[in-house]
């Protein structure tokens, strides 16, 4: 990890150049003759060369082009390509001579990690719905929130979309509803309580934006097994135990053959809210066929079973019941069960509640207006009051369990919350393990929270902690795994909803429990499968990808993500150089901007050097060529010379102004033609104010 860490943070500091170091640039034999080579360019049209030059422009040719390489990879981490197929072949590629007789699964998303965004499409002739409709929170690029699926192909079935099927309410399976269902309406289908969380997304998306978009909700009752008809598909929401409430399996019963997708899930025969997995229902469906089952695949690394819910109860019984001081858990605010045991401790022990998080609010809203969540009459109170309650009268449940950036807890352990200031008596309870691909910021919230001399109790230290466990997961594990493929009893399985490698441990499985390896299909975002009765293909990709989203709800090109990754690697510098054309001679100063890529007033040398090579650009090569080649040229040169003496290649921005040609002359009130001095002192003062606009407050200026 430190060799690691060591190599990143090299690439990103500049070498020690020439100008840094005080020394002159050795190596004069090259310096003499690219002197020769710029006296011959001249006359002969050649490009601009650096005076002194110790390397050739290639290089810094190259690493500007490594430069924007990286950035793009960086940029489309969350942004697979489409597909390597032509344009013309992606058009044609869902139009095969036998296409419209064929059962096709697609996936969209939900393949490559956990928590990304999942999607599935199944069509059958002019059928198609759609199985989750997720976001990607996991995403580490500048200005952006969260990735939602390129909705291309399922823009190009539109036509025949009959509904989108929710298996629950969490966002990587239903987040992208607000982006996609107003573009490609249908109605939406899901649990109660899953459907109040989507209709709550649609709402804030609302207020957000000003855009009002009233979705089509449609309810399914999973006690009395509802079934409902979507073109020629019949679909089924089953119970399953999970993390949120009234999660559930979505089953599609085609002209082909059953499909059954579990969504998240997990076998707890003991949880909180007393709605176990309804195996029975799931046993009947398997015992009458499945063709296809598509089953979660984030636990399979696990061996055993998951723990039940019911054994974290006496945990926060003792630990609420024994603290002296105020108590603050945090959980996943979509833990209904989880919550509900918080209250349940909190009340034993004679404490108020109050709950922190927007997120939180909100499904305790839900939960509570659905008679999910129970909460004795006076118990909660609001977050502006806990000051005026006893420190041992107070439970304060948030979100930030895994150390989310803007999530209560942080706040608390950063000292920015505007209700609590964290001190030593207090203590803190985290129900919760480091998602995959979160451990640093789990760790990260850990150390802030014990400089601020809290008592910490996590679960993955529980034991040395000095209490029970806190949390357990709201996925299966390797046992579970197994049982469920004995329930349902698929011809074919499709592991889902995490990356190949837990992925390729439930094929193993699979195929340790009797399966054929060639009935188990590994699917990545792209894929298109058709099945029969009796066989599978695989079909031509579709296209696929993400859309990136910001904090406004927008979406983000590519091209400016891969902009703000160089910016932030390299960062910007802007000349300004403003020319007489009927001279050629530059009429100002060079003024030179740098923001992001050196301290201006720390490298006077630099700044001499660059502004001396401008002038010489500019006498040498501006009456030469047309005003486009000469800024084209000018963009070169200004990055071969800051790699020269950086080893950087920030993003150029040359701006050439001409004064004196036709539409350039002016007049004064009196009549008085002004000089193209005049004209320069002008445009010298706009370029200050939208400089000083750039720079705000900050003095990096020549």
């Amino acid at each position: 990890m430190e060799q690691t860490q060591t190599r990143q943070n090299s690439r990103l500091k500049p070498r020690r150049s020439a100008v840094q170091t005080g020394k002159r640039p050795q190596g004069r034999a090259n310096g003499q003759r690219n002197n020769r080579q710029a006296k011959k360019g001249q006359s002969s049209g050649a490009p601009l060369t650096i005076q002194g030059a110790t390397q050739s422009r290639g290089a810094a040719v190259r690493a500007q082009k490594r430069a924007v390489q990286d950035a793009q990879k960086v940029a489309n981490q969350y942004m697979p390509a489409a597909s390597d197929q032509k344009p013309e072949e992606r058009r044609r590629a869902n139009v095969i001579v036998d296409d419209f007789n064929k059962l096709k699964i697609t996936f969209l998303g939900g393949q490559e990690e956990v928590g990304e965004k999942n999607m599935q499409v199944i069509e059958w002739q002019n059928d198609a719905v759609v199985i989750d409709c997720g976001n990607n929170l996991s995403v580490d690029l500048p200005g952006i929130n969260y990735t939602i699926a390129d909705p291309t192909y399922l823009e190009s079935i539109k036509h025949k979309l009959r509904g989108y099927l929710i298996t629950h309410g969490h966002l990587d399976h239903m987040g992208g509803l607000k982006h996609i269902v107003p573009k490609i309406p249908a109605p939406i289908y899901g649990s109660r309580f899953t459907l109040g969380v989507v209709e709550k997304t649609f709402e804030d998306a609302a207020a957000e934006t000003g855009l009002e978009f009233k979705p089509d909700l449609q309810v399914m009752n999973m006690d009395n097994h509802e079934r409902v008809k979507l073109g020629a598909f019949t679909v089924e929401f089953v119970r399953i135990t999970h993390s949120v409430p009234e999660s559930s399996c979505v089953v599609v019963d085609t002209p082909v053959g059953r499909i059954i997708n579990t969504g998240d899930w997990r076998l707890d025969p003991e949880p909180l809210d007393a709605r176990p997995t309804d195996a029975e229902r799931l046993r009947q469906l398997g015992d009458e066929g499945v063709l296809v089952l598509m089953s979660d695949s984030l636990g399979t690394p696990l061996p055993g079973r998951t723990p039940t819910e019911s054994t974290l109860e006496p945990t926060f019984h003792d630990i609420i019941g024994r603290a002296e001081g105020r108590v603050f858990c945090a959980i996943f605010s979509s833990n209904m069960n989880r919550i509900q045991m918080i209250i349940n401790a909190a009340v034993a022990a004679g404490r108020k509640v109050a709950l922190d998080g927007r997120s939180m609010m909100s499904y305790a809203e839900i939960a509570v207006r659905q008679g999910i969540l129970k909460v004795p009459r006076g118990t909660v109170v609001p977050m502006r009051e806990i000051a005026s309650i006893p420190d041992d009268k107070i439970l304060i449940a948030c979100t930030g369990g895994q150390g989310e950036p803007g999530s209560a807890l942080q706040r608390m352990a950063e000292g920015d919350h505007k209700y609590v200031k964290l001190h030593a008596g207090d203590t803190v309870i985290i129900s919760s393990t480091p998602i995959p691909g979160n451990e640093v910021r789990y760790e990260q919230i850990g150390n802030d929270l014990s400089r601020r001399g809290v008592h910490l109790y996590r679960h993955p230290t529980h034991e040395i902690d000095g209490c029970g466990p806190l949390h357990v997961s709201g996925h299966a594990r390797r046992d579970e795994y197994r049982e469920m493929l004995h329930i349902i009893r698929p011809k074919f399985f499709i592991p889902i909803y995490a990356g190949h490698l837990r992925r390729k441990y439930y094929e193993e499985i699979a195929v340790e429990e009797g399966w054929p390896r060639n009935h188990v299909i590994q699917a990545e975002n792209g894929n298109q499968f058709a099945f029969t009765a009796d066989s599978w293909e695989q079909l031509p990709d579709v296209p696929c990808g993400s859309l990136l989203v910001d904090q406004t709800g927008s979406i983000v090109n590519n091209v400016v993500v891969k902009d703000r990754v160089l910016l932030g690697e390299s960062g910007l510098v802007a000349v300004v150089v403003t020319i007489d054309k009927k001279t050629g001679n530059l009429l100002t100063s060079p003024d030179i901007v740098s923001r992001g890529f050196i301290y201006m007033r720390e490298e006077e040398e630099l700044m001499t050097g660059l502004r001396n090579e401008l002038r010489r650009a500019v006498a040498q090569r501006f009456k030469r060529v047309d005003l486009d080649r000469f800024k084209a040229e000018l963009k070169d040169h200004i990055t071969h010379y800051l790699f020269e003496k950086t080893q950087l290649s920030p993003i150029v921005i040359p701006v050439v102004n001409v004064i004196g040609g036709k539409g350039e002359v002016k007049t004064t009130s009196g009549g008085r033609t002004k000089s193209a001095e005049e004209l320069a002192l002008e445009q010298e003062k706009r370029f200050q104010a939208m400089r000083a606009r750039l720079l705000g407050t900050d003095p990096r200026a020549d």
